[in-house]
């Protein structure tokens, strides 16, 4: 019965992560600090050094509950020109006894147009797959579709975006895993899967109301592998002070969960907290802690004033 209750618990956390994330990668509540990873062609689109990171652990309470972390950097080429940026990142997922572990870098390219500015990303990755086969006990051994022991493979990733800023609003649509990379555990082929290709399409809205320090800010995505999908809306009123800005929200993705946000940026330095609430399935209590860190500084080593650019992006 324990073993049973073992699988039982790991096929909940999975179903629970298929069927709200929707595909193979992490969904953060934060998806707006993160753009960089959802899309490549928002590397550098600050102007600035933009390092971000997040950690989330999902269904508190839950043994062999997910938990992710990324952690992403994106910077213009100043020494080449303001209308190339560059990133890297990586991610690292664990549910249960799987692991999924990504590195990569990224090249965008951003030209002025139409009174805004067009960027278009490339990103070529590693993926880095792990299975922790020594926790499994199905008590009957000499079936090979269970490893019993530590698996691992690797495989080439392809990721490319395109996006459009305005004065205040953006969109964009990214694919990743563009080459349905296949990923084989072990050294044989009977332990493999396929990588879906997923779809993106992001936006965003400033919303100036009356008060000079006030605004709102809007911001959704969606994400398919065209055959589950997840969209996330999130609306978030900003408060703009002399010595920094604060933060407080709410998310709503259907049939899913809903959100509740709060944070702030001082001094370059970003910090938030999300509580997701899932909506089905899971208890209030048993709903997702999610924290996002960053840090955004100006780089004046080739820098020039005329060249500045703000994005509507972030804070």
């Amino acid at each position: 019965m324990r073993h049973l209750r073992t699988l039982f618990v790991l096929f909940v956390c999975l179903c629970l992560r298929l069927s709200s994330w929707a595909q193979y990668d992490p969904a953060f509540n934060h998806y707006w600090t993160l753009q960089s990873f959802y899309n490549p062609a928002a590397s550098g689109l600050e102007g600035q050094l933009n390092v971000q990171g997040g950690y989330s652990m999902q269904m508190l309470g839950y043994t062999h509950a997910p938990k992710t972390m990324i952690l992403t950097a994106d910077v213009p080429l100043w020494m080449i020109s303001p209308a190339h940026g560059a990133g890297a990142g990586f991610v690292n997922d664990e549910i249960g006894l799987f692991s999924h572990k990504k590195f990569y870098i990224q090249y965008a390219f951003h030209k002025k147009l139409w009174g805004g500015r067009l960027s278009i990303g490339l990103r070529a990755g590693m993926l880095a797959e792990g299975f922790d086969g020594s926790g499994v006990d199905l008590e009957k051994s000499g079936d090979t579709s269970f490893p019993t022991s530590d698996v691992n493979g690797t495989s080439f990733d392809l990721d490319g975006g395109l996006r459009y800023d305005g004065k205040k609003w953006y969109a964009g649509f990214s694919v990743l895993h563009a080459l349905s990379p296949m990923v084989s555990l072990g050294d044989t082929k009977t332990n493999e899967y396929e990588v879906p290709a997923t779809f993106y399409l992001t936006g965003g809205y400033n919303i100036t109301l009356k008060n000079p320090l006030l605004k709102v800010q809007t911001s959704a995505i969606v994400r398919s592998d065209l055959q589950a999908w997840r969209g996330d809306v999130t609306a978030r009123l900003v408060y703009d002070g002399p010595k920094g800005k604060m933060y407080a929200g709410v998310g709503y993705s259907p049939t899913i969960s809903t959100s509740l946000f709060i944070g702030g940026n001082f001094h370059g330095i970003q910090i938030g907290y999300c509580y997701e609430i899932y909506t089905s399935g899971v208890g209030a209590l048993q709903g997702t802690h999610e924290i996002s860190l960053g840090y955004i500084t100006d780089l004046d080593l080739f820098k020039k004033g005329r060249n500045r650019h703000q994005s509507v992006r972030l804070l």
